[in-house]
């Protein structure tokens, strides 16, 4: 895994409301990054535009394999390769909403899905999904239809979904929220195998401090559209550099 990106200067606006002001960071190679922050501070835009989704107002994303640096905008014409370097970076890289939307069919197809259409060998599909359903916890579910999981076995799916293309890059928004404590803890082990099987790069939006004191590398701390605040694990929660975050994590801020 070798796919590292930096954020420079990031703003978005919707309707004239600026969400995201001068947002810039440089997210490294397998690490477990959890963006925190109060709603409505710009957390799940600043992850949609990391992940390609969405393209800034200003500023802009770059991605990096090594030392050379991808195009993740869509090229004009004439930019020969343009396309095919965008689609090759973009299939490096994956983001699961926190709204999983699944196929009518069995859990099978849908972690299939994303294999067959990158024309994988059947044989290999069969491999691959049946190994990431391992990985999960839902083989034993693999012959039944999808819409029929619980709530902590979808978000498992939509998980499966993404990793089973093995992507140098996972983004996670809130992908524990309001599920009960044995899937959440189930999908924070999963996160944490990961990181230590792959060496994956994960950014996750979090809103649970005990979580991102379990599972992070690095903590982000976003506030009205700005990173205001930012340090290891340890830093952030034992000096934290700004008041607000301070608030935050000490649990004053009313949010």
């Amino acid at each position: 895994m070798s796919l590292r990106f930096t954020a420079d200067n990031v703003c978005k606006s919707y309707n004239g409301k600026s969400v995201l002001k001068e947002c810039s960071f440089s997210f490294d190679r397998g690490c477990v990054y959890i963006l925190m922050g109060p709603n409505g501070s710009g957390k799940s835009t600043f992850l949609r535009i990391c992940a390609l989704l969405e393209d800034p107002d200003s500023g802009e994303v770059k991605y990096y394999s090594d030392t050379t640096a991808l195009n993740p905008s869509l090229p004009g014409v004439g930019l020969k390769g343009g396309l095919k370097k965008d689609i090759k970076l973009r299939r490096k890289i994956t983001l699961v909403l926190p709204k999983i939307g699944l196929f009518n069919t069995t859990v099978f197809d849908n972690v299939a899905y994303g294999l067959k259409i990158r024309v994988y060998k059947k044989r290999d599909i069969e491999v691959k999904v049946n190994e990431v359903l391992e990985f999960v916890g839902l083989a034993h579910k693999k012959k039944l239809n999808a819409l029929t999981l619980s709530s902590g076995e979808t978000q498992r799916l939509g998980i499966a979904r993404a990793i089973v293309l093995k992507p140098e890059v996972l983004f996670l928004d809130e992908p524990t929220a309001s599920l009960d404590p044995q899937s959440t803890e189930m999908i924070e082990e999963m996160i944490s195998r990961l990181k230590g099987r792959d060496r994956m790069t994960i950014i996750m939006v979090s809103h649970n401090i005990f979580q991102a004191q379990r599972l992070a590398d690095m903590v982000l701390f976003m506030y009205d559209g700005r990173i205001v605040d930012y340090g290891t694990k340890k830093e952030f929660f034992e000096r934290p550099k700004d008041e607000r975050a301070y608030r935050f994590i000490t649990g004053q801020m009313v949010y």
